[in-house]
């Protein structure tokens, strides 16, 4: 080989192992960088990074904060009842037989009207002794009215006439004694009148309404522990729901809310909040609420479940909101997921959490409405960020 061949060969040889040990250099630079990427991003907390190979099998859906009307809806179980002021129980006042009964079941009444008659020999010894204070009482006053009159003639001494005038205001005190004993009996100013030791009264309606249920059987024997007659008013009845004490203390009185019933598909009325409770159930944390319904067809009976959806606070205003799955526990707080533009990696965002509204959640800071949020696959997100902290193999790298 010639000289000038061999040094050429020589020279072109050195030049290849410069490139080749230039590349090699690069190649660890690059290897040096990328490694020291990947350990600035295992100490960044405020995203979460997931493996290609287990992202391919974490099934992730998303769904933007959205905002909703200030004044929200509550969703609330509850029955309907009737009215306090409109249903009453109708009870023998003392020990008596069932004589003639007047009404039977589902029948509507007025106040006052006659339910049954019903005997009961106390009564008629009580009426006995009403007559007889009644007689002695007329008996003193005349007395006392004769003696006035001998007095004014000097004929009797003024202090008889005061001795008679005692006694008739003590026969007239048992009297009142014994028309009270009578009322407490069960009988009405107007059978007060009735004849002496006749040993029947009335049960009368104490109510307007309808007969509910009627115990009532000719020749039975009543007595104040059992009712003969339950009547109520069906034209207006109370619903009793019972909503958590965050969502109660936001409803206001006179409300009107949305109620339906499963015995009425597809049927919605309206109803007006009449009340709110003023004590906390202590095992489920709720408060009753009663709202008015108004049953002018009688469609509604007592005993029917119903849900209600009542508006909670002010209608001023916008709520942002969330789905309940998307948002997620962590020791220091509760947090959602959202997706960058590098594929794979997640923001972890701290966010201040307000009311359960049925499937959603409100959002008290943190979040603006149209950021998305991931929600299927947020609980496996979490736990990559707890298997993080605790040391193990981070995020499958």
């Amino acid at each position: 080989m010639k000289p000038s061949s061999l040094l050429l060969s020589t020279l072109l040889l050195l030049a290849a192992c410069k490139r080749e040990s230039a590349g090699k250099e690069d190649e660890h630079a690059h290897d040096d960088h990328a490694e020291a990427k990947g350990h600035d991003e295992d100490h960044d907390e405020s995203h979460v990074h997931i493996a290609p190979e287990m992202l391919r099998d974490l099934r992730v859906t998303t769904a933007p904060a959205s905002a909703r009307p200030g004044g929200d809806n509550v969703t609330a179980l509850g029955e309907l009842t009737f009215s306090e002021d409109a249903y009453a129980e109708v009870a023998s006042p003392i020990s008596a037989r069932v004589g003639t009964v007047f009404v039977t079941t589902g029948q509507q009444v007025k106040q006052g009207e006659k339910l049954a008659e019903l005997r009961s020999p106390e009564l008629g010894k009580a009426r006995a002794a009403l007559q007889a204070a009644q007689a002695k009482a007329a008996a003193s006053r005349q007395t006392a009215e004769r003696k006035r009159t001998l007095a004014a003639e000097r004929i009797v001494a003024r202090k008889d006439v005061q001795a008679a005038d005692a006694e008739a205001a003590s026969a007239e005190a048992e009297v009142a004694a014994a028309r009270a004993e009578l009322v407490a009996l069960g009988a009405s100013e107007d059978e007060l009148r009735g004849g002496a030791g006749t040993p029947g009264f009335i049960l009368r309606a104490p109510i307007h309404g309808t007969v509910i249920e009627r115990d009532a059987r000719m020749g039975q024997m009543a007595d104040a522990e059992h009712p003969l007659f339950r009547i109520g008013d069906l034209g207006s009845l109370w619903l009793i729901v019972h909503a958590f004490e965050r969502d109660a203390v936001r409803i206001q009185k006179d409300t009107e809310a949305r109620v339906t019933f499963a015995a009425f598909p597809g049927k919605e009325l309206t109803a007006k909040v009449g009340h709110v409770g003023q004590r906390v159930d202590a095992s489920s944390r709720t408060i009753p609420v009663r709202l008015v319904l108004d049953n002018p067809e009688g469609l509604l009976k007592p005993g029917m479940s119903a849900t209600a959806s009542i508006p909670l606070g002010s209608p001023d205003g916008t709520i942002t909101t969330v789905p309940a799955a998307s948002l997620q526990r962590l020791e220091n707080g509760w947090v959602v997921f959202l997706p960058t533009a590098e594929r794979g990696s997640f923001e972890r965002r701290e966010v201040g959490r307000g009311r359960t509204l049925g499937d959603h959640v409100e959002i008290l800071s943190g979040l603006k409405v149209g950021e998305q949020v991931v929600v299927d696959g947020a609980f496996l997100l979490k736990a990559e960020v707890e298997k993080s902290a605790g040391g193990g193999d981070h995020h499958g790298h």
